[in-house]
């Protein structure tokens, strides 16, 4: 196999694994094993990983991308001393990537702000109401390879937008249903029309559940609390998404996120040592859970 991948990056120059991969029909594990063990060959990754929490490990906290997905994603694989091919192609690749996390931030900006003009109060909304994103796109690395939606199982364009809208204590209840009902439309919306295809996982919650969330109790409560620490605002109240912001620090939420990002990467160190010096009938058994993604789609159910 690697002298298969060493003529073909020959002839077409680096490439992706899922490039790679479309050439080479083969096992995703040892496809990956053959490129990061060759003395020949490069692995050059592009963008940045950051924490995601899966029930799956213990301690729960992984890095994101992915082994997989940064492998096919988000690396590029050369002739080892092809450096500039190398840099050429990595910056390709990224520059690709944040045309496709701005794509997706102004569609969401587009999308929350009709459901503001549907909803027909945006004073209420820029005083007692935040819009928060997060996921991929907050860090720049959103990206368009097709994948199942959840609910449908039909195929929708890459990374999704996670949405999180916070009221405050003040803003009534029939309201913030309503607003639960336009954005739950729009989802709909977006979800079915051909050039669009997009997904948004949203939740619509009061102050009191971020409170009650703070507390960092249980595992759905780490994984509301990451998101709104990653999250950026992306309509309404700054006064109230400041608050929230300040809130995380102030009960040391933010500490141990940053603790458990840490724990991650220690994680990631191991879980690569295991994938490249363990049998791969053992790793299928015992250890898949280390190579594959996985979503953080509680805090959205």
């Amino acid at each position: 196999m690697e002298k298969e991948i060493i003529r073909l990056v020959e002839e077409k120059g680096p490439l992706t694994g899922a490039e790679i991969l479309e050439v080479i029909d083969s096992d995703l594990l040892i496809l990956w094993r053959c490129c990061k063990l060759s003395r020949r060959l490069t692995i050059r990754t592009i963008g940045r990983q950051y924490l995601r929490l899966d029930r799956r490990i213990e301690g729960f906290a992984r890095l994101s991308p992915s082994i997989l997905r940064e492998f096919l994603t988000y690396s590029v694989i050369g002739l080892t001393g092809d450096h500039d091919a190398l840099i050429q192609r990595a910056n390709e690749i990224n520059s690709h990537i944040e045309q496709i996390t701005r794509v997706k931030s102004e569609l969401a900006y587009t999308i929350l702000s009709a459901v503001v003009g549907r909803f027909g109060n945006s004073d209420l909304i820029n005083r007692q109401a935040c819009i928060i994103i997060a996921g991929d796109i907050v860090y720049n690395m959103a990206h368009d390879v097709p994948r199942p939606e959840r609910s449908t199982g039909k195929l929708v364009k890459g990374s999704d937008m996670d949405i999180v809208v916070v009221v405050d204590d003040l803003f009534p209840e029939r309201l913030s249903e309503r607003l639960d009902e336009i954005i739950y439309q729009e989802k709909q919306n977006i979800l079915i029309t051909p050039h669009l295809r997009e997904e948004i996982d949203y939740i619509v919650k009061d102050m009191n559940r971020v409170r009650e969330q703070i507390k960092f109790e249980t595992f759905k409560h780490m994984v509301a609390c990451k998101i709104l620490q990653e999250g950026t605002l992306l309509y309404g109240s700054e006064d109230l998404f400041s608050a929230i912001k300040e809130m995380l620090r102030r009960e040391g939420i933010t500490e141990r996120l940053n603790d458990l990002e840490n724990r991650a990467r220690r994680f990631r160190r191991d879980a690569e040592a295991h994938l490249l010096k363990d049998s791969p009938e053992k790793i299928r058994s015992e250890y898949q859970h280390l190579f594959y993604p996985t979503e953080e789609s509680e805090e959205f159910e």
